[in-house]
């Protein structure tokens, strides 16, 4: 079905600890990802950085089921060109195919806010962001974020912890608490919604 607006609805969902940080703790990854079928996506966006780090081990592994024809797309932006694990990516049994999102022009950045644009003029009415700090930063510091879902651990990591989304600048983007649910041995999750 065609999406009626001239984007997706763009939800982050992000595993935390107390303190922010999105990396150096062991996230409950059987819960994260448990909690993805709540948004029916379209489309998994992820940076290359996220694939880079798993690329290895997913080459390495044994050959997955194959594309799921029920899944989403998983989009990678990675206009350097720098993910190879295509075959394992489509076999991995998560999506229905994988894609490399790239630039216009060589040596410049992936406008975000027209690949949502091509996106919804093939028809995805919901994208969801699986990835790092850098591409969820850039998303919101455009504006491109309509939700926010943070599964809390109950850890604090520090000050060598990475911060939650570098590079976002928007520090004007208000969000309403939509949901608060504990889950399992500690974890909470928080869903907010990006005020129009």
């Amino acid at each position: 079905m065609m999406s009626s607006r001239s984007r997706p609805r763009v939800i982050s969902h992000v595993a935390v600890s107390l303190d922010g940080a999105t990396t150096e703790f062991a996230p409950d990854m059987g819960v994260f990802y448990g909690l993805i079928g709540t948004w029916h996506e379209d489309v998994t966006l992820v940076g290359a950085d996220t694939i880079l780090a798993q690329e290895q081990a997913l080459a390495a592994g044994p050959r997955g089921p194959g594309p799921d024809p029920d899944g989403p797309l998983l989009a990678v932006v990675d206009s350097r060109g720098r993910v190879t694990a295509w075959e394992a990516l489509r076999n991995a049994g998560h999506w229905r195919d994988a894609i490399r999102i790239e630039a216009d022009q060589p040596g410049e950045r992936v406008d975000l806010r027209r690949t949502l644009e091509r996106l919804a003029e093939q028809g995805a009415e919901t994208v969801r962001i699986d990835s790092g700090g850098g591409l969820s930063g850039a998303l919101l510091a455009q504006g491109l974020v309509d939700e926010i879902s943070l599964l809390v651990h109950p850890v604090v990591v520090g000050s060598g912890s990475a911060p939650l989304w570098y590079g976002a600048s928007d520090a004007t983007a208000m969000f309403t608490l939509e949901h608060v649910e504990s889950i399992g041995d500690g974890l909470v999750w928080l869903r907010y919604r990006h005020r129009d």
